[in-house]
């Protein structure tokens, strides 16, 4: 029984390549749709940044407000713990690209409950750089 190799078990006894592909960073990435900068996709869709959103807002308000221009797949509105007030942005996404375009143009600069939202690409794909 002392000859035969002890099973271990634990953090810190994986495989050490493992732990290497971990460091060095080689992940899974999203295919691009284009090689310059602009909108990029995330893993669920298009989503879209909107700011200037009134502290009272509800999600149905920003639901009408966007689901005119195409199907709003999640919303999600950040509340203040202190006081419970929407934190004045949303994160609004959509399925199809298109649809969250058409939604940019339509909304960024309009008013939404007395205030003038802004409406722009959560995330954008910027230029690409040269390694050094």
């Amino acid at each position: 029984m002392a000859d035969a190799e002890k099973a271990q078990k634990g953090r810190g006894f994986q495989d050490a390549m493992d732990t290497e592909e971990r460091q060095r960073g080689d992940y899974e990435s999203l295919p691009q749709e284009s090689s310059g900068s602009g909108p990029a996709r995330s893993v669920e869709g298009w989503v879209l940044f909107a700011t200037g959103i009134h502290e009272e807002a509800q999600e149905e308000d920003i639901h009408d407000a966007f689901s005119e221009f195409g199907e709003v797949k999640n919303i999600h509105l950040n509340l203040d713990r202190r006081t419970g007030y929407v934190k004045g942005y949303a994160v609004v996404e959509f399925t199809n690209k298109e649809e969250a375009k058409a939604a940019i143009d339509a909304l960024n600069g309009t008013e939404l409950l007395t205030q003038v939202i802004h409406v722009d690409w959560a995330f954008m794909n910027g230029p690409k750089r040269g390694r050094k």
